[in-house]
């Protein structure tokens, strides 16, 4: 009987280790994606505060106002783009290494 409580123990213990594991490494990957999403929404606040200052110039046709705003647009382009490389790349390597863990 007691060897069947021992084994029970063990079995119960290393359930309770892979679980620990298991969740130490999601919040890891839930942490870094926070940080991408604060980083990204930070690119996000500076690009539109930059667009409000310039949008609130009057704008003639060919100005250098309407040249700093196609620039300013281009750069949001590139930092929501920037924005999903940075989530993209969490997911991918948040697949990566649940594939190996299953290997």
């Amino acid at each position: 009987m007691t060897w069947a409580l021992t084994a029970s123990a063990i079995m119960l213990s290393l359930c309770l280790s892979i679980s620990l594991y298991f969740n130490y490494k999601f919040g890891l990957i839930l942490i870094n994606l926070e940080d991408g999403i604060e980083e990204s929404l930070d690119i996000l606040d500076k690009k539109y505060a930059s667009i409000s200052k310039i949008l609130e110039r009057p704008v003639f046709f060919d100005s250098v106002e309407v040249r700093q705003v196609i620039r300013e647009i281009k750069d949001s382009r590139e930092a929501i783009l920037y924005v999903a490389n940075i989530l993209g790349s969490i997911d991918e390597s948040a697949v990566e290494e649940l594939e190996k863990n299953k290997a």
